[in-house]
């Protein structure tokens, strides 16, 4: 599996999910609960990686992705696929807390 492949699908898969979630905001008043919805967001994005892996059969324990994996302590996949996406998540997840704090 190519990781940077992975990468562009889940963002893909993230900025609709994150869509859907702009689209729930409308209907929900409380503060606290328009804040709940990043937990939310968070889940998604927890659920996508691990889907995506399964679809792709990666083993997230297994370090197969890593460039060095003859290193005693090299990255797991779960790592580097975290490592790769992370930035994905937090810019997506900014978004989604503009959209939640400006209505």
């Amino acid at each position: 599996m190519d990781i940077e492949k992975f990468r562009a699908e889940l963002e893909t898969r993230l900025l609709i999910e994150k869509e859907y979630l702009v689209q729930e905001l409308s209907s929900i008043e409380n503060g606290q609960d328009r804040l709940e919805v990043l937990s939310k967001f968070n889940g998604k994005y927890k659920t996508l990686i691990k889907r995506m892996s399964d679809e792709e059969g990666i083993d997230p324990g297994a370090s197969d992705l890593n460039e060095n994996n003859n290193d005693p302590e090299s990255l797991s996949n779960g790592q580097v696929i975290l490592g790769k996406t992370m930035s994905i998540y937090d810019q997506l997840a900014d978004e989604l807390y503009e959209e939640i704090t400006r209505q």
